[in-house]
């Protein structure tokens, strides 16, 4: 059966795509603006917020003049936030601080950490009957099916009140590491042929701590380990309201849908390869550039290949050098500075100076590259996806992981969103879109 309707999909294929084409000349026509984007790149206003912003120009003398990025949460310049941890972890009190809009003083911030550490627990059986019913390379996927099981565990899933949903969004911030990590063994296990082990979070660490701890057979990690992935969850748990899975939260959030199916819709949009995967691509572009410079020690040699990626005639052929760029940032994605740092200290720790060093080269010498063979807007630097995967890597997380963790920071985010929506308009969003449909006579 299954056969039958594949070819018939394929069948039809090229009928569906000559109707649903849209020419691009009809979006200038209209003054209609392509992904909510306009001819800059530059997002279209759907919405305020007071959650968090990012800076990349300046006025100066009446002129946007680019400038280095800045990202600010709650009011809160993310690099203090960074630094006022200093070799503490400060996952969960920037969680407090973007869903409840203020920093916590110690008292609280241990009383929220203790909150998350009781509520890192799930249903009875849940991991084997949910998590391990049907394993599956795409832990995104597996982890969307979890957030939507625990629905039918909540009595209190489709009341719809304020305060069901901020205790529902606690409760799967605490979760989202056991999801992932019980995702990823189960298919290691069942798929891979490898051992199973299913470690218990201990309420006393970290987010960052647990994860590590619950990946790895002996439980054992490095302070330093357990930092640098702390500072990773940090940079990457909110950016604003319109990329594209928080919007999405706010969009099914306006619609009056519940906690679970919110989240479940921005898992979705997340684990799309052009946001949430981004840095798998940089390091499979990385990996072919070890297989092909000779000399990897050699910077004209990398400049080269580089120049060969940009043409499309190395990689994946696409003209694409991964890592390099942002839709908001133009001289520089403040996340990738304060994290690049870290990332120095844990290549020293893990004896990858050689790796750190292609780096540090392919961060170079791709913008002036970029520069010289593009057109651009705005400028291009490294964001922050250009380090994180390398990281990961580092710290022995597999590749099947690398969105998961994404969520498991950017949970904090449209959990943060999801409250303010709630707490907003209370209007349904809904966007026009000009029908350039044409009138056909019916046939006898």
């Amino acid at each position: 059966m299954n056969n039958i309707i594949k070819e018939y999909a394929v069948e039809k294929v090229e009928l569906c795509r000559k109707n649903d084409a849209i020419p691009d000349e009809l979006y200038g026509k209209y003054g209609v603006n392509r992904g909510l984007r306009d001819i800059n790149g530059k997002g279209v206003l759907t919405g305020l917020t007071n959650i968090s912003k990012m800076i990349a120009f300046k006025n100066v003398d009446g002129e946007q003049v680019p400038c280095d990025g800045e990202l600010w949460y709650r009011g809160y310049d993310v690099k203090d936030l960074v630094a006022m941890t200093k070799d503490g972890f400060g996952f969960e009190k920037t969680a407090y601080l973007l869903i409840f809009g203020e920093m916590p003083d110690e008292k609280e911030a241990e009383r929220f950490t203790e909150i998350l550490g009781k509520c890192r627990c799930l249903p009875t059986n849940f991991t084997r009957d949910v998590i391990m019913k049907a394993p599956s390379k795409d832990i995104m996927n597996s982890m969307t099916r979890s957030i939507l099981t625990l629905a039918s565990y909540d009595d209190t899933t489709l009341s719809g009140s304020f305060e069901d949903s901020l205790y529902q969004c606690i409760m799967l911030i605490a979760r989202f590491p056991m999801l992932a990590a019980y995702a990823y063994h189960a298919y290691n296990h069942y798929e891979n042929d490898e051992s199973m082990y299913i470690h218990r979070p201990d309420p006393t660490l970290s987010t960052a701590e647990n994860l590590l701890m619950m990946l790895r057979p002996d439980k054992k990690y490095t302070h330093l380990e357990a930092k640098v992935l702390d500072v990773a969850l940090m940079l990457h748990m909110e950016h604003g309201g319109g990329n594209n899975s928080t919007f999405t939260t706010r969009v099914v959030t306006s619609s009056g849908s519940d906690t679970y199916s919110t989240i479940a819709a921005a898992m979705s949009s997340l684990k799309g390869p052009k946001h949430g995967g981004a840095n798998i691509k940089v390091m499979e572009m990385m990996e072919n550039i070890q297989h092909n410079v000779h000399d990897l020690k050699d910077y004209d040699e990398v400049y080269s290949y580089l120049g060969k990626i940009l043409e499309g005639e190395a990689f994946d052929k696409k003209g694409l050098i991964y890592g390099m760029g942002h839709a908001v940032y133009s001289l520089s994605d403040p996340r990738e500075r304060i994290f690049r740092s870290f990332v120095e200290k844990l290549a020293a720790e893990k004896h990858r100076e050689d790796d750190m060093r292609l780096y540090e080269y392919v961060e170079d010498a791709a913008p002036k590259l970029i520069a010289k063979k593009r057109k651009i807007m705005k400028g291009v630097s490294p964001n922050v996806d250009f380090y994180s995967g390398f990281v990961y890597d580092m710290l022995g997380i597999p590749t099947e992981l690398y969105t998961a963790i994404f969520a498991i920071a950017r949970i904090v985010g449209w959990s943060a969103h999801r409250m303010e929506e709630l707490n907003t308009t209370g209007k349904i969003i809904r966007p026009a879109y000009l029908s350039v449909m044409k009138k056909r006579e019916s046939e006898d």
